[in-house]
């Protein structure tokens, strides 16, 4: 086994562990048939009790393990969900990411330094309606404002598959690499973009139509938009629009990025997720794995650009 004095390995492993759990919760609660459904700002942004759940269990376990983190999810009350029952609480580390070498780049890494985004249940709307493969769970890890390391899992892959095992997870490292996933390469034929179901406008239509689709899949949720890029399944995520948040592409990013893949706003900037930069990503998202991202960014109308500002960072640090 490595070192564990790597502390943002440390929070992957663990990290890991709750994701893990998670899925364990958000099937109960599903089986149960009471979703407790809420709507936050509209129809399309919903909240369930398998959201609150699962954010009560990572935003719970990851304080109990580490005190420092900085944690920004996606659900209120993260003061009252640090000090959730223990219903909640998953202590046990990933052995699978604890026998990993740390890169030299994050042995450093403090964990007050340290900023986890947590989305509970990406693709709420879908879980509602039965699209049960669209949904993640998502927990990346950054430091200087640069998403390192992170966790997707999916707690109903092969959920059509009679008698299969359901879920899978997918963790990853800059610097280590995506493990979880087979080898897998794009589309041979055609230009397939992938973007949203439910949350379009002009700026996603003319974005997607610039960059000459043979064939769109509108799916929920960032992280299974990203999951279609490494499984292989399309060439582009396209969403020329601020309606996602940092929450959504943290995890995802890593997993993306450590597998070569290239995950950036419209404009071509990368992601920040320093603690104090604004929530949305509000210059959009474009993310390629094997494709040629410039090519794709080449193409994005600069009207577009002009209606999607550049995130900017709140605090002075950069």
């Amino acid at each position: 086994m490595a070192s564990t004095s790597c502390t943002a390995l440390k929070v992957l492993a663990a990290s890991v562990a709750v994701a893990n759990r998670s899925g364990t919760i958000i099937r109960k609660i599903l089986s149960s048939g009471n979703l407790g459904i809420v709507e936050k700002e509209n129809k399309n942004d919903l909240q369930t009790e398998a959201d609150r759940a699962v954010q009560r269990c990572i935003v719970s376990s990851l304080t109990h393990q580490f005190p420092q983190l900085t944690i920004i999810g996606e659900e209120d009350n993260l003061n009252e969900m640090a000090t959730a029952d223990k219903e909640y609480l998953e202590t046990s580390l990933a052995e699978e990411v604890l026998k990993e070498s740390c890169p030299a780049e994050y042995t450093e890494a403090k964990e007050s330094e340290l900023v986890v985004w947590v989305d509970p249940l990406d693709g709420t709307a879908e879980f509602t309606q039965g699209l049960l493969d669209h949904v993640t769970v998502l927990i990346g890890l950054a430091w200087q404002g640069k998403a390192i390391a992170g966790v997707v899992y999916q707690p109903y892959f092969n959920y059509q598959t009679p008698g299969a095992e359901l879920g899978r997870t997918l963790w990853g490292m800059i610097g280590l690499g995506t493990f979880g996933l087979g080898n897998t390469e794009p589309p041979t034929e055609g230009n397939i973009i992938t973007t949203t179901r439910s949350h379009s406008n002009p700026t996603v239509v003319d974005s997607v139509k610039a960059c000459e689709p043979t064939e769109v899949v509108r799916v929920g949720g960032a992280g299974h938009k990203v999951l279609l890029l490494l499984d292989g399944l399309v060439h582009a995520y396209v969403f020329g629009s601020p309606g996602c948040k940092k929450w959504d592409t943290c995890a995802p990013e890593v997993l993306l990025r450590a597998k070569g893949g290239r995950l950036t706003d419209m404009h071509g900037n990368d992601l920040k997720y320093h603690k104090d930069v604004q929530h949305k990503n509000t210059g959009g998202v474009l993310a390629t794995l094997k494709a040629d991202h410039d090519w794709y960014l080449a193409r994005i109308p600069e009207s577009v650009k002009q209606a999607l500002p550049e995130t900017q960072v709140k605090s002075a640090t950069k």
